[in-house]
């Protein structure tokens, strides 16, 4: 597989619209101070803020993920962020309109919003160096991880070369034009993106090794990889792959662009909108299309990967210039788009490098915020003026940008770092849902959480497994999603009894935040509850309408169909009637 120059100049097509519209943003004024910088004035739409959600999420590791799901899991191992869906419909319906009214600049300011005291500051600037650093570099160097495969098989390039180039281009845009380059981006990346993939979904297909949509549904390998739902009969297949995420990682984990409650780069876009309105008009936008529309190109594609290419083994044959410690399944998404014809193949590469820009550029200048509000303006420089501020965000923004690079020359797989990351926060998402309404938490009680998952992550990451090694078990043997669930109930625990033990903040404090944000309660909060039911229940017949049109099973796609219009139409009634 090469590359023609019809290929390589719809890269560089691409690589010269981003800077444009870096330059453009620049020259509009997106970073004349910090709020122009890092929230792109707070006049962004709803439709544009939704798809910028969309394309962040869509970073080039993701369609790995979901192949490396799909190739050891079969289509229902998507279920571990499928069950995601909750928690954004949750934040959509109950949490979109108070992160709103909050008024500050990042969900990290909002520590001072909703407590007081020393306790307060300090979990502000720790969180900060915390989250803009160290868990924002290890997201990136997830979406870097992906990167490197895709350049090395698709452009030939060493993974250094992939992130040099690609990163040298996000930071110039991202550095000039500040969120409003991004959400611009993001939007040119996503509709590049979903051309990209329904078009070489389409070609793959086609391939004679496929022999269509009906050849490949109906190949040996890919037969027992088809169901949604895992075998309800197996408490082995059904329990880790759907009951845990549905039952507790949902509203346990803290996750990039899942975050129980909202937080992250979704906070920052609905901080971005127009008014309340917008920031549920965008947040709702971003779950139908993240959920409902856009896995089945990935799904298809990695399920003819497994006919093309079986195993790791027939993927590290195709390309022995790739590194062995990065031959993984997830590899068998690049490997098969290598597939492509000149200029689709083009468009593809350029469409998966733009995903990977997209994400990197959204992370870099969340990352930034919350070095420069959260902990530079707040603890070394109050009276840093708009000017410096933004040049503190570029400075942060190449720093984020090159650890995170750097992280992910070292990584070998997707889906060891998407357990890692689910990991690292389980327990805390019970906090971040209740602190607007359970005035009794506290500043300490975060501390307590985040310490405590932390410490409870560590452990089941690096020192569980040695323990339960024979010959001498100390503890027994835990597979992974159970690890998640004690982890869990562990940190959840340790918060509620820190809660009760520790002193509750002062009512004036509390009294700030109440006005502020005016929790949701009595009707307001039940409608908000009854249509994040409604949501969900669209959104998921939405997603298995689709697969059944797919499968040809008809009677289960028109019901499926039926029952999204109807839930649809509840939600929107529901919706239309909320009191002012």
């Amino acid at each position: 597989m090469q590359l023609t120059g019809l290929d390589w100049a719809l890269v560089a097509g691409y690589f010269a619209l981003a800077l444009g519209v870096g330059v453009w943003s620049a020259r509009r004024g997106a970073a004349a101070d910090a709020r122009g910088f890092f929230l792109a004035g707070g006049q962004m739409p709803w439709w544009l803020l939704g798809v910028s959600m969309v394309a962040t999420t869509f970073s080039t590791d993701t369609p790995n993920l979901v192949t490396d799901l799909v190739r050891k899991q079969g289509v229902s191992g998507n279920w571990g962020w499928w069950a995601f869906l909750l928690t954004g419909m949750l934040t959509v319906f109950v949490y979109a309109r108070m992160w709103r009214r909050s008024g500050v600049l990042t969900d990290i300011e909002f520590y001072e919003l909703r407590y007081g005291g020393r306790a307060a500051a300090f979990l502000r600037g720790f969180r900060a160096l915390y989250l803009g650093l160290v868990f924002n570099v290890l997201v990136m160097g997830t979406v870097s991880l992906a990167a490197i495969k895709l350049g090395g098989i698709l452009l030939g390039w060493p993974g250094w070369l992939t992130l040099l180039v690609t990163g040298v281009i996000t930071l110039l845009y991202s550095a000039l034009g500040g969120l409003r380059a991004v959400i611009l981006t993001d939007f040119v990346q996503f509709i590049l993106a979903m051309v990209g993939s329904v078009w070489a979904c389409a070609y793959l297909l086609g391939l004679d090794q496929v022999g269509g949509l009906s050849g490949l549904l109906a190949h040996p390998a890919v037969l027992p990889k088809l169901n949604m739902l895992p075998d309800l009969s197996d408490p082995g297949a059904w329990v880790p792959v759907l009951l845990v995420p549905l039952a507790v990682q949902w509203w346990a984990s803290y996750y990039p662009g899942a975050e129980p409650g909202g937080g992250g780069y979704i906070a920052q876009r609905m901080f971005s909108a127009r008014d309340e309105s917008h920031a549920v008009g965008a947040t709702l936008l971003f779950n139908v299309a993240h959920y409902a529309l856009r896995p089945w190109p990935w799904i298809l594609i990695a399920l003819a990967s497994l006919i093309v290419f079986p195993d790791t083994e027939a993927i590290g044959r195709a390309f022995p210039a790739v590194a062995a410690d990065k031959v993984g399944d997830d590899l068998a998404y690049p490997a098969m788009l290598s597939l492509l014809p000149p200029g689709l193949l083009g468009l593809v590469a350029a469409s998966l490098l733009a995903a990977f820009m997209s994400t990197m550029s959204t992370q870099v200048n969340l990352g930034a915020s919350y070095l420069v509000n959260d902990f530079y303006v707040r603890f070394v420089r109050p009276d840093a003026t708009g000017k410096e501020q933004v040049r503190a965000g570029r400075m942060a923004t190449v720093i984020s940008l090159l650890l995170g690079s750097g992280l992910g020359l070292l990584l070998t797989d997707a889906g060891q770092a998407f357990q890692l990351l689910l990991l690292i926060g389980a327990g805390t998402g019970g906090l971040f849902i209740l602190r607007w309404f359970w005035l009794r938490i506290s500043a300490w009680t975060e501390i307590i959480a985040m310490v405590g998952s932390l410490l409870v992550a560590g452990y089941f990451s690096f020192l569980h497994d040695a323990l339960a090694a024979e010959p001498v078990a100390l503890v027994p043997p835990l597979a992974g999603h159970m690890k998640l669930v004690w982890g869990a109930l562990i940190t959840s625990a340790v918060w509620v009894v820190g809660t009760l033990l520790t002193p509750a903040e002062h009512p004036q404090t509390l009294q700030r935040f109440v006005d502020a944000v005016r929790p949701e309660r009595g009707a307001a909060l039940r409608r908000g509850l009854l249509s994040m039911a409604l949501g969900t229940m669209t959104v998921y017949a939405a997603l298995f309408a689709v697969g059944n049109w797919i499968y040809g099973v008809t009677n289960w796609a028109l019901g499926l169909t039926g029952l999204a219009v109807v839930t649809g139409i509840a939600l929107f009634k529901v919706q239309t009637h909320r009191r002012p």
